[in-house]
């Protein structure tokens, strides 16, 4: 251990080191310099030397020292510990407290001048030595102070959280200066306030008056502003005697740091001064010259002059400080008496509290207290928020109270505006970092001033500014964000203008700042103010996504998604599949506020589908183009995207048990509950806030094409950086190594070329997204082998592939010119199969048939690219054909780009274009396919869904795909039936029946929706129907989005509109595609009448509370009501048997509500009960002759009262008993009272009863009027 001597010696040689390296002086001075140090460090330490503290200097502090630290020369342990004690109660008691050092600071004290440049001077403090100098923050400086050099006894370091930047010194205690400062005599005369204010108000032009002395009580100090590059504040001084005030402007570089000095309520003497008065106002002060100085004044040397002018005084009324708990008594108290006024006017007060929470320090929101929001956007932030730190003590005087400004924000607010001051009473004790606030840039205080907001507006902007920065800081950076020119706004001044311009249209006037400092009526914005209740969102995607679901379930009940007339008839089964699946639709309007989707343009290689996403998660969503044409826009991809109309699609997913429609209201039987949220919208209606960077400029940047590649564990390099190449790496982290060794075209791998190789091709067939039997050249050793997801595409390549130096060379369809330039020469039709698979999948939203679309190989040469990686699929033997085109597998480096469609194409392209394809692929209309003249297979045609239903998918049929990729929230054996008509009102519908395998990737099957089917497989049913299935093969895009009034979701679209009146004779040419219509007919007779009780699980009979299966025995206990009939209508040109269910059959009886009910409760007990009557025996059911309901129901049929004109709404019944043959017409005789009549008609037409209504007389004779005048006009 070494001598307490050696140990002095060795710190001495320190301090010598440290005084010849930090402290400025000339040569020789060091010995002297070192000797005032050490008697300055003595006498702080009671006579010894602080032999367990270290020199630093300036330079040492700022880059060796990262977090915020305090240094207490003369404290002892159990000091400190008090201190820190005291600094952690109060409202934060669980923040860690500044850690302690033992370091001594020697320094300068400075205001940052230097020679040629006092431009630079801000009034701040500086702390220099010879190595550097860092700002500081005192809560009491004297002049005399300025270029002295001290030891600060008590500090503290505060970094800024940008590790880059310096920080700044908190002095806790005043220092101790080196060298005994010198006394400044101030006998001088002086004039009071009284005598000069008149001055102010004379008409003799000032600049012949000489200079004054002003002395006067400090009674307001305003803001240091710095406007056009110039700093300045004003200070007003007022009579000893009296409230008679003079305005003093100190702008001069050398007096700002009077703003320091100055006190509320000390009294002071300035020198020199001189009048001016501002252009606009023609307001006069007093300004300070350069020869002015700051002197503190004595009463004996002022002679006051007594002057009854009070009423010149200001009108601003003080009030007393404030603590935190007065002000939420008086908060409590004044509630009452501001709620019924519409305008509120804030109360001006005065407080005292401590920061808790830094808000936001860009914005100038800080919390005091935890319960108090403290807004200093309205004058320039206190020395840059330096000091501001949770835990220090901020005194406020004169500053607005706002009560809930804005409905959203739950603080109330303390603003200051330029006739506030703003005080730090104590620095914070605590370990909490410094954030500094941006100098310029600053996208909240720039909309401030340029729209002259009020507190309500700015509170709404600042949270929509947050948010927005939350949500995509991420993607594009905090500054490429936030940053604006003139020119060129950046991506959130694009979003929050028009906003504020929408709700401030009116505001151009500017802030008058100088009115709002001298004006003695008090003037400002934040004088009045309406509590705002926000009028739009933009919350995250997440947040929508959730609220999105909420809104779906709420009020939601199973029995909303049926009829209850066809519930009560309905199987366990079918009930249960009924409710399996249904939607929602949520436009901006529906929600309060207004929600504006904001999101970045993705899409998912998992999914295959576009997304909308942000910080918190992700959005499908589903693009179309007003005009019908499909959306492509590749370059869209990673572009930040506002839309403010769309609609938001929650599909819901039940899984339930319900026995019985008696039991829906029960939700136990909801076993499980999920949903799938997606937007859709139209392009037009979006707005580009940031566009991307080009697409392959990534992996230019990277030098290769594998660059997302190129490790196993997903890492990645560089290139990560844009947000395309986000995409990827969040997508897909699994490595796919080796996949482009041939893509460089011969070239070593460490060779590095921005060159690339793109070919144009034409899409003629596009296949849907399904698993196959694919592999990756990556799996093709694996044993076991799994399907991939994938999709092809054929192409017809045009010209030949070309070789660009650059991507920002690529020409305009240069292909296409070079082949039109003979049609034939030099030309090659090519085919080819392009197989994508992968990161290649997100490609399957943008490709469309009719396209032409240009894919590039980044960082390649050779121009044999894509010709060499062509893998035949097929027997060699085969290629020699011309119908048998390579297939080429897309890499997932490959980019793709839209270029056009061959309709936009110029004539002379377009007919090259023709020429070379020989091929157009035909769009027929729904009426050819239905038509029995169409041979067909695989058909495209355009329709709009009419209705959607969930069925059963056929027992002979296995759903496509692995068995244990299921991949939707549907069950496998669930087929979707979409209704698809030609047009709005349009009888013609086509069914399409679509596996759940398929439907995962299928969104925006919607009721109202118009959608272009392609390679639909065309299928006759048995009973000659035709129906299209979706196959693998098939593709489909929407045309346009649905209406938002539409109908119910279970209900077929249209129902509301009365069907058209036809004759029964004119549905022969139209068997086959008639939707629904309506007939005036009479009801001949009743056929067959069928009540039953069957049980809901098994169909089987239901008698007496049990099922009468019992091989196996069935275990449900609850029975459905079914009844079914048959009857022959006619309408003088035809004859049909019309087939009633359930409620139908009551109305085609004539029985009402009660009789019906009786009817059925009769069955019940037996089970069933059934009648024919009409037909030959044997053709249906045999009846029980001693039944009393069937005797009941027989003479019922019998009776005239059945025979009667009705009003028939029907669909052709595509399912009959009995499958009708062509018949030729045959003479049949009808008799009208005692007129009879001979008729050619055909065969009896099957129809289904889907409503029955009784005729009146009057009603009777209208149609028929209608009906014989349709007649004779067609005649």
């Amino acid at each position: 251990m070494a001598a307490p001597g050696a140990a002095e010696q060795r710190w001495l040689q320190a301090a010598r080191d440290f005084v010849r390296r930090a402290l400025p002086g000339p040569d020789g001075q060091e010995p002297a310099a070192l000797e005032a140090v050490l008697r300055c460090l003595r006498s702080a330490g009671g006579g010894t030397l602080p032999l367990g503290y270290s020199f630093i200097s300036i330079s040492d502090l700022q880059h060796q020292q990262h977090i915020p630290c305090c240094s207490h020369l003369s404290w002892s342990t159990n000091e400190f510990k008090e201190w820190s004690h005291q600094g952690r109660q109060g409202s934060l008691p669980m923040q860690r407290t500044l850690p302690r050092t033992y370091l001594i600071l020697v320094g300068y004290l400075a205001d940052g001048r230097q020679e040629n440049k006092e431009e630079v001077v801000d009034g701040c403090l500086y702390v220099k030595d010879n190595t550097g100098i860092i700002p500081c923050e005192l809560l009491h400086f004297e002049l005399e102070w300025l270029e002295s050099l001290f030891v600060f006894p008590s500090w503290s370091y505060i970094p800024q959280t940008d590790q880059s930047a310096a920080g700044y010194l908190e002095i806790l205690v005043d220092p101790v200066p080196v060298n005994a400062p010198k006394e400044v005599l101030h006998s001088i005369p002086v004039t009071s306030p009284v005598s000069a204010e008149p001055l102010l108000t004379s008409r003799i032009p000032y600049e012949k008056r000489s200079k004054l002395t002003v002395a006067g009580e400090l009674t307001r100090l305003g803001p240091l502003l710095c406007i056009h590059h110039k700093t300045f504040f004003f200070l007003f001084l007022k009579c000893f005697a009296s409230a008679v005030c003079v305005p003093v402007l100190v702008q001069k570089p050398s007096q700002l740091l009077w703003h320091r000095v100055f006190q509320l309520g000390q009294r002071y003497t300035i020198t020199g001064l001189s009048m001016s008065s501002l252009k606009k106002s023609g307001q006069k002060m007093f300004v300070t010259s350069v020869s002015s100085c700051l002197l503190p004044c004595c009463a004996e040397q002022v002679r006051e002059q007594p002057l009854n002018s009070a009423s010149q005084g200001e009108s601003t009324q003080y009030s007393f400080l404030e603590t935190a708990e007065q002000l939420s008594c008086s908060l409590q108290l004044g509630a009452e008496e501001e709620r019924p006024r519409p305008t509120k006017e804030s109360k001006i007060i005065s407080y005292v509290g401590f920061v808790t929470k830094i808000l936001n320090v860009q914005a100038g929101l800080f919390l005091l207290d935890n319960q108090v929001c403290l807004c200093l956007a309205y004058q320039p932030l206190l020395n840059s928020a330096r000091g501001l730190r949770p835990g220090a003590c901020v005194e406020l005087i004169d500053v607005h109270l706002l009560q809930k400004p804005l409905v959203s924000f739950p603080f109330t607010v303390l603003s200051a505006c330029l006739h506030s001051m703003v005080v730090l009473k104590s620095f914070s004790r605590l370990s909490t970092p410094y954030q500094p606030l941006a100098s310029s840039g600053n996208l909240c205080l720039q909309l401030l001033f340029r729209f002259n907001l009020g507190m309500p507006l700015y509170l709404w902007l600042v949270s929509l500014l947050e948010t927005f920065e939350e949500r995509f800081s991420c993607f594009f950076g905090r500054r490429r964000l936030l940053s604006s020119t003139h020119q060129n706004p950046g991506a959130a001044e694009k979003f929050l203008v028009p906003l504020l311009q929408a709700m401030v249209p009116d505001r151009e006037e500017a802030r008058d700042i100088y009115n709002e400092i001298l004006s003695k009526i008090h003037q400002c914005p934040l004088q009045k103010y309406l509590t705002l209740n926000p009028p739009c969102q933009a919350p995250s995607l997440s947040a929508v996504c959730r609220v999105a679901e909420q809104k779906s379930w709420e009020g939601f009940s199973p029995s909303q998604l049926l009829s209850p007339l066809e519930a009560q008839h309905m199987g366990t089964q079918e009930l249960n599949r009924r409710l399996a699946w249904s939607y929602c639709t949520l436009s901006a309007e529906t929600f309060q506020p207004q929600l504006i989707l904001l999101g970045v343009l993705r899409v998912s290689s998992r999914s295959s589908s576009l997304q909308l996403q942000d910080k918190s998660s992700a959005l499908r969503c589903v693009i179309s183009h007003k005009d019908g044409s499909p959306f492509a826009q590749t370059a869209l991809i990673g572009s930040l995207l506002q839309v403010e109309n769309y609609q938001l699609v929650v599909e819901r997913f039940l899984k339930t048990d319900f026995p019985s429609w008696e039991h829906l209201e029960n939700l136990e039987h909801v076993r499980e509950k999920k949903t799938s949220v997606y937007v859709q919208f139209y392009l037009e209606d979006v707005q580009v806030l940031h566009a991307a960077e080009g697409q392959i400029q990534k992996y230019l940047r990277s030098g290769s094409s594998s660059s997302l590649r190129n490790k196993k564990d997903g890492s990645t390099t560089s290139e990560l950086e844009t947000p395309e190449a986000k995409m990827l790496k969040l997508e897909d982290p699994k490595a796919d190594a080796g996949r482009d060794e041939n893509c460089q075209g011969g070239q070593s791998r460490g060779t590095r070329t921005t060159s690339c190789v793109s070919h144009l091709f034409l899409v003629t067939q596009k296949e849907g997204l399904m698993s196959r039997n694919y592999q990756l050249p990556a799996e093709e050793h694996k044993e076991e082998h799994e399907l991939q997801c994938s999709f092809q595409a054929t192409v017809l390549w045009l010209g030949r592939p070309q070789l660009w130096s650059h991507h920002r060379e690529i020409g305009n369809l240069s292909e296409l010119e070079e082949t039109g330039c003979d049609g034939k020469e030099g030309v090659t039709q090519q085919e080819a199969l392009l197989l994508f698979m992968g990161k290649s999948l997100r490609w399957f939203p943008f490709l469309h048939v009719d396209g032409l679309y240009r894919i590039t190989v980044p960082c390649c040469s050779d121009l044999e690219v894509f010709y060499k990686l062509c893998s035949p699929h097929v027997p060699a033997t085969f290629l020699s054909r011309p119908s048998c085109p390579l297939c080429l597998l897309v890499q997932d480096g490959w980019h793709l780009e839209h270029e056009t469609w061959i309709s936009c194409l110029p004539e002379h392209q377009l007919t090259a274009l023709s020429v070379l394809t020989g091929m157009d692929q035909r769009i027929a209309s729904i009426p050819e396919v239905l038509s029995s003249s169409f041979t067909g297979s695989l058909v495209s045609f355009c329709g709009e869904i009419v209705e959607r239903t969930l069925c059963a998918s056929p027992k002979n049929e296995k759903p496509p795909g692995h068995p244990k990729q299921i991949g939707t929230l549907l069950s496998t054996d669930h087929s979707v039936k979409l209704s698809v008509s030609a047009a709005l009102g349009s009888p013609v519908v086509m069914d399409i029946y679509i596996t759940a395998t398929y439907l995962q990737h299928l969104r925006g099957l919607l009721p109202g929706a118009k959608i272009l089917f392609q390679n639909l497989e065309r299928k006759i049913s048995r009973f000659h129907n035709v129906y299209c299935t979706y196959i693998a093969s098939s593709s489909m895009s929407i045309v346009s989005l649905p209406v938002s009034h539409l109908p119910f979701p279970s209900s077929p679209a249209g129902e509301a509109s009365s069907p058209s009146l036809v004759f029964l004779s004119s549905l022969r040419p139209q068997l086959q595609n008639l939707a629904q219509a309506r007939i005036l007919c009479h009801l001949s007779c009743v056929l067959t009448v069928c009540l039953q009780w069957i049980c809901s699980l098994c169909s089987c009979i239901f008698k007496e509370g049990r099922c009468t299966r019992h091989n196996p025995p069935c275990p449900s206990q609850t029975g459905v009501r079914q009844a079914s009939a048959r009857v022959v209508v006619e309408d003088g040109t035809g004859e049909a048997v019309v087939l009633c269910r359930n409620e139908h059959v009551a109305a085609v009886l004539g029985l009402s509500l009660l009789e019906w009910e009786a009817v059925q409760n009769c069955v019940q007990s037996r089970g069933s009960v059934f009648i024919q009557h009409g037909e030959a025996p044997g053709t249906g059911c045999l009846e029980e002759p001693e039944d009393l309901v069937a005797c009941y129901l027989r003479s019922l049929c019998k009776s005239p009262l059945i025979c009667r004109p009705i009003l028939l709404d029907f669909s052709i019944d595509r399912k009959p008993s009995k499958i009708l043959q062509p018949a030729p017409l045959q003479l049949r005789n009808f008799r009208c009272g005692e007129v009879e009549f001979v008729s050619r008609v055909g065969p009896r037409l099957s129809l289904l009863c889907l409503k029955v209504e009784e005729v009146g007389q009057d009603a009777l004779c209208y149609l028929n009027s209608q009906r014989m005048s349709r007649t004779s006009s067609s005649c």
